[in-house]
């Protein structure tokens, strides 16, 4: 029986195996669309999810609104200079915090408290100290990202092992050459997890940048579009911020390659 069921194993494995890369990403575009449309035609979910021909119709409909373009400029806008300044922040600090004890001792506390405090709730008092438009969404993104983007760095600098840092004394090296050629280095593994983390926290958090009483942006057309109960662009607006997602996920990914080939990775 044992030697039946390692054969169907070896059978099913050998049948996964021959399905190139774009029959799953076809496989899973089909069950996405089937899921999609039984939402569409099910009574307590259709008008929530309208199907594929009228998400699309909506795109016409943006478009000759003349905001689509507008909105999805903006967006990336305060995404791109809030996730910017959030990283080249967040490096320093996290080698700091991870390098010196007295850095850490009064850093962390305060990263690890406001790290769970969501940006809604902080985004009131950015609006009364910074006003509205554009600076209050780049720094409501900024806050987001430099957090979720230091704790993952500073994790990565600790987790170095001290045998090369120990090895780099040894033959006479400084903080700086330490730095430069022993830690950032086995460091970058998880400097690129946290532009992943980064990237997404910048997306998710845009929704909440734009109630800073934005004019245009994905996120303020979401909830003005819910406001007037037009479902449809709504979930188009949605769609594109989830394509914008993907395909930072797909860049960083390529410079993954790029900057960690040397590490062993999985692939199945």
């Amino acid at each position: 029986m044992g030697s039946q069921e390692k054969k169907q194993g070896k059978k099913e494995l050998d049948i996964i195996g021959r399905i190139p890369n774009w029959g799953w990403l076809l496989i899973s575009f089909l069950t996405a669309m089937v899921l999609w449309f039984w939402l569409s035609i099910n009574e307590t979910t259709a008008r929530s999810f309208p199907f594929v021909p009228e998400v699309f119709a909506s795109l016409q409909t943006m478009i000759q609104r003349g905001v689509l373009w507008q909105d999805f400029s903006s967006s990336m806008i305060s995404v791109i200079l809030g996730f910017a300044l959030g990283f080249v922040t967040s490096v320093p600090v996290a080698f700091l915090m991870a390098w010196y004890r007295p850095v850490r001792y009064v850093v962390e506390p305060w990263i690890q408290f406001i790290r769970n405090i969501p940006p809604l709730a902080y985004v009131p008092l950015v609006v009364i100290s910074a006003g509205v438009g554009r600076k209050p969404q780049v720094i409501v993104i900024w806050m987001a990202t430099f957090l979720i983007m230091t704790v993952t760095i500073y994790q990565g600098v600790r987790n170095v092992d001290n045998t090369l840092i120990k090895a780099a004394r040894v033959l006479g090296a400084k903080d700086k050459d330490i730095f430069i050629k022993v830690i950032f280095p086995a460091t970058t593994p998880f400097i690129v997890t946290a532009v992943r983390l980064g990237v997404s926290v910048a997306l998710t958090t845009l929704i909440a940048a734009e109630s800073t009483g934005a004019i245009a942006g994905l996120g303020m057309r979401i909830r003005s579009l819910n406001n007037s109960f037009e479902v449809a662009p709504m979930l188009l607006y949605i769609i594109i911020i989830g394509i914008i997602g993907i395909t930072s996920e797909k860049i960083i990914k390529y410079l993954e390659r790029k900057f960690t080939g040397w590490q062993e990775t999985r692939n199945e």
